[in-house]
């Protein structure tokens, strides 16, 4: 009788709620078709934002995609606005981590920390890496990535002074040193957060603080004042009227009064905890209290009041699909049978639990392998999206220029001679200048394998010959540069500062290398702004690199590299000198070794720097290399004068 009324119940509410479901489907389309109708511009990109956050339980729910972030996506990209890319991958990464998604939603919230890297602005930057920090903690096996995302947007929350930051990245942290089990660690990080938070009043802040420094102190074996901590988080709690806090408090305490064998109590927080889960609307912490009481009574040796508790929790568990719980409550009911000395039970109820276990481990595969497809799919789709839009401009592009060479035919009935003159020599000043520019861009493809090739050479001799903490130094400036390089050269023209980091990294692994031989310094006019001057990425480099490994290397002493940098109008000077033992001598040393070829890189720099004076016309761009020599005529060093046509951002 009793199963037939549970299984009529639960049809009602399938009924009702598919009712539900269907009209909340309608709503959403109702008010995705009215966003369509607004202008394509940014406020529209907020809009969808907007209303995606405020929908996202709808789309959870259903297990489906963020119709209304998949929109703003595709607009923000299509208008470039930077803000909106920002908002739609962040929020698209918390609600894939809602859903426990986590790689998905690293993948989404590392798309936010590169907009908002590309925007400089530190804010965004702290949310979306504290975002990330957050992802990786919850897959358990990335403490150390997680830690790495949360101390950067640690020092920059401090750099910018913002507290709400400054508490997440404290507290996470926190909460990585507690699942490393270093327990003093994580309450020293607990306690600064807890600081933080009642300075800035956030009472739900102070009550999740106060209830880590009680699991710290419980890690410790310090019970009393890890109860006497969970009892100050609970008062905070119960001015909040937060229920989902008071039951994580009433389980705390409920644990600690359980290892101090103060059974009672323990029993008394532990079904106030069942009462408070009751107003919850998540039932897996009802189950999950079943569970704990049981285990309770498992453990006082009353294994009836036990296995109740526990079939309470299975019951829930299968109407929920609460597999992990599942897996648990057969197992503690394994346990259970065994200590009544019920063997053959106990062996039931664990074939039982591992069966859980090993559907929970196919559930898992399942989920990594289709994030991983997901991640594909939509970096896939971002591609596409590029494409498309690159596709658009091509064709506008190509409906002006009929538009003009329908104008220009109308001259050309007027005045056939001159227009047809002007007309002709226009296109091939048009199609030379793209010619030159697809050659320089051939030529920077040949500059940067051959120094990312003689680099790799160098760290793979730096590694076989030193100790492993300078392999690890010149290892993770190398990734930096790496990572630099990757960046400026998919740019005609870089920013002065730049460059002028790269040139700093790539001497500093020079001077690494090379056992400290030779001291340098970069001396910048006071009249330059170097975020405004734009110039060709890597085109100082090769200079250098001659500098020290045809001047310095060889020069017995303590060798001198200077980079000074000047601006006269639009034409940049850039010198490279260094008191090394000049081109006579480093000609002799490479035909003693039997080394006759030209360097590749001052091959191809010269060739750009051809290619730069042809296409702006000018006769500026120009390389000059002088043979330094004292009053006797002896050789002192190498100058080398790179002066170069430059682009300013305004």
């Amino acid at each position: 009788m009793f199963k037939g009324y549970f299984y009529l119940l639960f049809v009602l509410l399938l009924v009702k709620g598919n009712n539900i479901l269907a009209q909340d489907s309608a709503l959403v389309f109702r008010t995705l078709d009215s966003a369509r109708k607004l202008p394509a511009d940014t406020s529209r990109v907020n809009w969808l934002v907007s209303k995606g956050k405020l929908l996202g339980r709808y789309f959870d729910k259903r297990g489906t995609e963020n119709l209304f972030f998949q929109e703003a996506i595709t607009l923000a990209q299509r208008i470039k606005y930077t803000r909106g890319l920002f908002d739609a991958y962040n929020e698209t990464g918390n609600s894939k981590r809602n859903k426990s998604e986590y790689l998905l939603a690293a993948d989404y919230h590392q798309k936010a920390i590169k907009y908002a890297e590309d925007a400089r602005n530190d804010l965004w930057l702290c949310i979306a890496l504290n975002n990330t920090g957050v992802d990786y903690r919850r897959m358990d096996d990335q403490l150390e990535k997680a830690f790495d995302y949360h101390f950067r947007a640690l020092q920059l929350a401090e750099k910018i002074n913002d507290i709400r930051n400054i508490c997440i990245a404290i507290n996470s942290i926190g909460n990585i040193k507690l699942s490393t089990e270093k327990y003093a660690e994580a309450i020293n990080h607990f306690e600064k957060a807890l600081e933080l938070e009642k300075q800035s009043k956030n009472q739900l802040g102070v009550a999740i603080n106060l209830g880590n420094i009680g699991y710290g102190y419980q890690g410790l074996g310090k019970l009393d004042l890890a109860i006497d901590y969970y009892k100050k988080s609970l008062a905070v709690n119960q001015q909040l009227n937060n229920s989902i806090g008071l039951a994580i408090c009433y389980n705390s305490l409920g644990s600690a009064y359980k290892e101090k064998k103060d059974y009672a109590r323990a029993h008394e927080y532990l079904n106030k905890a069942l009462e408070v889960n009751d107003n919850v609307d998540d039932k897996v912490h009802v189950a999950e209290s079943y569970l704990n009481i049981g285990k309770l009574w498992s453990l006082q040796g009353n294994h009836e009041e036990a296995n109740k508790y526990f079939q309470e929790s299975i019951g829930l568990s299968l109407i929920w699909r609460f597999k992990y719980l599942l897996m648990e409550a057969y197992k503690a009911m394994a346990d259970d049978y065994k200590a009544r000395g019920d063997f053959k039970r106990s062996l039931e109820a664990m074939d039982r639990s591992l069966v859980y276990k090993d559907s929970l481990l196919e559930e898992q595969s399942s989920l990594a392998w289709a994030q991983t497809q997901a991640i594909y799919e939509v970096d896939r789709k971002d591609n596409q999206i590029k494409l498309l839009e690159h596709d658009k401009q091509m064709s506008e592009l190509r409906t002006k220029r009929n538009v003009v060479y329908t104008l220009s035919m109308a001259g050309f009935v007027l005045m056939v001679a001159i227009g047809g003159f002007f007309y002709i020599r226009h296109r091939n000043l048009e199609t030379n200048k793209q010619t030159l520019q697809l050659e320089l861009r051939s030529l920077r493809a040949q500059m940067n394998p051959h120094f990312i090739f003689n680099s790799l050479s160098s760290i793979h001799r730096f590694i076989w010959s030193n100790n492993q903490e300078e392999a690890s130094d010149y290892l993770t400036k190398f990734s930096r540069l790496m990572r630099m390089i990757l960046d400026n050269t998919q740019y005609t023209f870089i920013s002065l500062n730049k460059e002028l980091e790269s040139l700093r990294l790539y001497v500093d692994l020079e001077k690494l290398r090379c056992n400290d031989v030779f001291d340098y310094q970069i001396i910048v006019a006071e009249d330059i702004n170097e975020e405004e001057v734009m110039i060709p990425p890597m085109i100082v480099q090769p200079y250098v690199e001659n500098a020290i490994w045809h001047g310095l290397v060889h020069k017995s002493g303590k060798g001198l590299l200077e980079i000074a940098v000047s601006l006269k109008g639009k034409t940049l000077t850039c010198t490279v000198t260094d008191n090394g033992i000049g081109r006579k001598k480093a000609v002799e040393i490479k035909e003693k070794k039997g080394q006759t070829h030209r360097s590749m890189g001052m091959k191809v720099t010269e060739g750009r720097i051809d290619l730069i004076r042809k296409i702006n016309n000018t006769k500026e761009a120009d390389v000059n290399i002088t043979d330094l020599e004292d009053e006797a005529g002896k050789a002192i060093g190498t100058q080398v004068k790179l002066i170069l046509p430059v682009e300013f951002i305004f």
